[in-house]
């Protein structure tokens, strides 16, 4: 997991070779133009969900991972907390792993919440355990997911 703030996203752009065409996407995108949507920027390989959320509890949020994805989430209109967990550590799923959503839920608890703040994202890897979508009322939020391999 990585939480930094979007001035410094260069910086992350050699550990995967979309990071850089993703974080210039955002960068140079007014998204107070757009509506919610998915924008496919490289087909299934890269896209942005530019989500509007309810926000939920602590207990609400379930902790979830990817085996396929990574995810770039950045909280667009509020702040917003999210849980992590060591992927490795999960050990109560909600159901098997849903291949074509590329996601499993768990009822394990976090071991540690971030609060993200606009204008900073964090990246989640596979072995990343998530609990995104923690916050008050209804906001907007970026979510890039960029496959692995």
């Amino acid at each position: 997991m990585i939480l930094d703030s979007l001035q410094n996203a260069e910086k992350y752009e050699s550990l995967h070779p979309a990071f850089k065409e993703a974080f210039e996407y955002i960068k140079n995108t007014d998204f107070t133009k757009i509506e919610p949507g998915i924008i496919e920027l490289n087909g299934k390989d890269l896209f942005v969900n530019y989500a509007e959320i309810t926000g939920k509890t602590r207990e609400e949020a379930k902790l979830e991972t990817h085996n396929e994805y990574i995810d770039i989430q950045i909280p667009f209109s509020a702040d917003e907390t999210m849980g992590y967990r060591p992927a490795c550590e999960l050990v109560s799923p909600v159901a098997p792993y849903n291949a074509e959503k590329d996601i499993t839920f768990f009822n394990d608890k976090a071991s540690a919440f971030i609060d993200v703040r606009m204008g900073q994202f964090v990246i989640f890897f596979p072995e990343d355990g998530h609990q995104p979508g923690i916050g008050e009322g209804t906001y907007t939020k970026l979510i890039v997911k960029i496959r692995v391999r």
